[in-house]
This record gives C-alpha cells, sequence and structure tokens, in this order.
C-alpha cells in the first residue's frame, strides 16, 4: 500500500456486504447494507496533544473493528475501495 495515514488516521478494508439474508433470500446490489466492520491496513502515528506530546494510537494493522454506518470517507487505493478515518470514529475492536 502506497498511502501513509497522517495523525489519528487509520485506513481499513471494510467486509464484504451480506449477499443472502438468514432466510436465504438473495439480496440485490440496491438491498445491501453497508458493512459496519472491518479490518485495519495502516495507522497513523498518533495525535499530538494540547501540551506537544504524541499521543500514540491504540489500535494496530490487523484489527478487526466495528465503526459507524456512515463513517470514513471511501478512496481507491491500488484498485481497492478501503476507508479512512479518525480512530475516534472505531466503536470496538472484535476479539
Amino acid at each position: 500500500m502506497n498511502v501513509k495515514p497522517l495523525a489519528d488516521r487509520l485506513i481499513l478494508r471494510p467486509a464484504e456486504a451480506e449477499e443472502m439474508t438468514k432466510g436465504g433470500i438473495i439480496l440485490p446490489d440496491t438491498a445491501k447494507e453497508k458493512p459496519q466492520q472491518g479490518e485495519i491496513l495502516a495507522v497513523g502515528p498518533g495525535k499530538v496533544s494540547d501540551n506537544g506530546t504524541l499521543v500514540e494510537m491504540s489500535l494496530k494493522a490487523g484489527d478487526k473493528v466495528l465503526y459507524g454506518k456512515y463513517s470514513g470517507t471511501e478512496i481507491l487505493v491500488d484498485g481497492e475501495d478501503v476507508l479512512i478515518m479518525r480512530e475516534s470514529d472505531i466503536l470496538a475492536v472484535l476479539a
């Protein structure tokens, strides 16, 4: 990946949207919901606090996370759609 996020931003790959409901109904592209989980691909160095010290990121590449439905900005990197967002937009880390 040739993109490095700055400050407290991170890049993540969203999970694939569900193709089929639990009842077995196949969903068309227009009915698929936006995924709310994904895998972190890259993280920035952290945020500089008001007193000038660096607050390091608590997340790392490879973490699987949950995020808000409309969080982040979609970008195209190496032919792949990914999201770039702030660490504060992450709701939880999946164990």
